[in-house]
């Protein structure tokens, strides 16, 4: 039997454009399919952002609400984990959008780094040999 592969994860954001043009720059991602404006589950709009196998669907409905610590709240996510080549040239491309890295480590079996986006979406971005 073979491993199940994770698809996607649904987040929301404040703005969806914002997000997902932050996504494409730093992981050279695509909008792989987008829902009219207001289509979407309580007349938000949903992005499909990722590439040919797996991908991240943000869901907005403009604005932003009262964020919660994911880290103490059940069911709150903690941040999306995301595989790169090429650890220090993703940091530049994150630094570069103005976005601010932390938590660096080397571990076995590879290295890694943090950052937030600007809805305080937590990423790490890990390398593996």
């Amino acid at each position: 039997m073979t491993d199940a592969i994770l698809e996607h994860a649904n987040i929301t954001v404040s703005d969806i454009e914002r997000t997902a043009t932050m996504l494409c720059a730093v992981f050279g991602w695509r909008v792989r399919w987008a829902s009219e404006p207001g289509a979407a589950l309580d007349g938000g709009t949903s992005w499909h952002v990722g590439g040919d196998h797996s991908y991240i669907a943000l869901y907005s409905r403009g604005g932003r609400t009262g964020g919660v610590d994911t880290y103490t709240t059940i069911g709150g996510m903690n941040h999306l984990g995301v595989v790169v080549s090429d650890l220090d040239a993703t940091e530049e491309k994150v630094k570069a959008l103005g976005l601010e890295t932390h938590s660096h480590a080397d571990y076995e079996p590879g290295r890694r780094f943090y950052f937030n986006d600007h809805d305080g979406i937590e990423y790490e971005v890990v390398a593996y040999p």
